[in-house]
């Protein structure tokens, strides 16, 4: 979104963390207050506490959340994934992504500003902290220029201190997330020699998230972050972005009593741009740096209010809303992207509904072909594969319905009916028999059915191979 009252737009062609020199431009903000600031505040304790319990929260004696990558075992909301639900799994991502973009176009970066775990770390913890201990943006700028002595050195190290047991700490929550939390509690138990390669993750974690969040902060949004570099894709003049109300603003200039002069509401005090986190104007426009935090607002809110003047100068918008007096909520493309996502919720959900809490297969042995048997009986060698998606021990049984007088002989176990415990696969062949006079054609179909704690579950379809009399 570009302010036409801005002629020259050179801010475009560099970004506000790097200065004319390529040097890193270190970002102090102003300390931000406000209702919208408050209201972050307490989103984020709200996120924070979920994100740090979720570990913890089980369902059936199994955790609620677990990205376990390495073992390909996934659960979202109690519902476990398995390696063979990996395309389920993927359409579950695809779905999430698309709803991201919806969300993005019709309301921009919302999201990055009130439920981004990159923000809600930084500006409502680590950033609290620095507050607390340095004071705020111009007591950090003296600090910083002022030569090392004892009052320096005992703010920088506690608040580094603090940063890195920040850090562990969420490395912690994270590492519950992959492994789970008793994992981690046996790692903090047993000691970091017992468990090297959890012990190796955590101190690895703890060190990204501790320079992530003390040394590199904006950079990850502006840099690092896909959604924030994709955004220009997404956006068009009816995303409600952060805006700024250049109509109503311009001529910005400060205001002198008793003189006339013909000025609009903006009175170019700049505080909206001190308290930036990213060190941008939003004066200037749409920008890659903006994450849509609204401590801008708040603060123009402020400047409004002791001017008299109303409040909304910076304010949630669309351009299109503030060239024109108002704006599409619903346009072509947001349509498009909504069809989309109600497709993909709906096969996603008909897949979840449908989804079988066991999976079989059977298929006749590749290169074999029939053998004949004694009593004048000709039979087929199968393999068969059964898996257990569930957290229950399930009990399996293989009956042959079809054709009548079929026999099912295991070959590597005695018994047709077989125990799978969580996440359990069986893996096996088996011989089915049929007596030489019944078979009337090279392919006799044949029906399994696989029966799960007595009930049926399924059947299966293959075909029985035999000479024709």
């Amino acid at each position: 979104m570009n302010n036409p009252t801005i002629k020259e737009e050179s801010y475009r062609d560099t970004i506000s963390l790097v200065d004319k020199g390529g040097d890193r431009n270190w970002v102090y903000p102003k300390k931000p207050k406000g209702p919208l600031y408050t209201g972050r505040t307490w989103f984020s304790i709200l996120l924070l506490a979920f994100l740090f319990t979720g570990p913890f929260l089980s369902y059936n004696g199994h955790p609620l959340f677990l990205l376990n990558v390495l073992e390909r075992k996934f659960i979202i909301w109690g519902i476990p994934f398995w390696p063979q639900d990996l395309p389920l799994f993927a359409l579950l991502m695809l779905t999430f992504v698309v709803f991201i973009i919806v969300f993005t176009v019709v309301f921009g970066r919302v999201f990055c500003g009130w439920a981004c775990p990159q923000t809600i770390f930084m500006e409502m913890l680590f950033r609290k902290i620095e507050y607390w201990i340095e004071g705020d943006y111009k007591a950090q700028q003296k600090l910083d220029k002022q030569p090392w002595d004892v009052e320096k050195a005992v703010k920088k190290i506690g608040k580094h201190a603090i940063f890195f047991a920040i850090a562990v700490l969420i490395a912690n929550t994270f590492l519950g997330y992959l492994i789970g939390v008793n994992e981690v509690e046996k790692l903090i138990i047993d000691g970091p020699t017992a468990h090297l390669g959890k012990f190796a993750a955590l101190i690895i974690f703890s060190t990204v998230f501790y320079f992530v969040f003390a040394k590199l902060r904006e950079i990850a949004c502006i840099v690092i972050c896909p959604y924030g570099r994709l955004q220009g894709l997404m956006l068009d003049k009816n995303s409600i972005v952060v805006a700024y109300d250049f109509v109503r603003g311009e001529p910005r200039g400060f205001r002198k009593k008793g003189v006339e002069q013909q000025l609009g509401d903006c009175v170019d005090c700049h505080r909206c741009v001190q308290v930036c986190p990213t060190g941008i104007d939003i004066r200037n426009g749409t920008q890659l740096e903006c994450i849509n935090c609204t401590a801008c607002i708040d603060e123009c809110d402020d400047v409004m209010t002791k001017i008299n003047k109303p409040k909304g100068l910076i304010r949630y918008a669309s351009q299109a809303a503030i060239v024109n007096g108002f704006a599409k909520r619903i346009t072509t493309r947001s349509m498009a992207y909504s069809a989309i996502l109600v497709v993909l919720v709906s096969v996603l959900t008909y897949l979840l509904a449908t989804r079988k809490p066991v999976e079989a297969n059977v298929l006749r042995t590749p290169g074999m072909l029939y053998q004949q048997q004694e009593n004048n009986q000709v039979s087929n060698m199968y393999n068969f594969e059964v898996i257990n998606k569930t957290f229950n021990t399930q009990q399996i049984e293989l009956q042959i319905t079809s054709p009548v007088g079929a026999q099912l002989k295991m070959i590597d176990r005695e018994s047709a009916q077989f125990s799978l415990g969580e996440d359990g696969l069986v893996k096996g062949s088996f011989f089915i028999l049929l007596p030489k006079e019944t078979i009337k054609t090279n392919n006799t179909p044949m029906e399994i059915a696989v029966l799960q704690n007595g009930k049926l579950l399924t059947t299966l379809k293959s075909n029985f191979v035999g000479p024709v009399q």
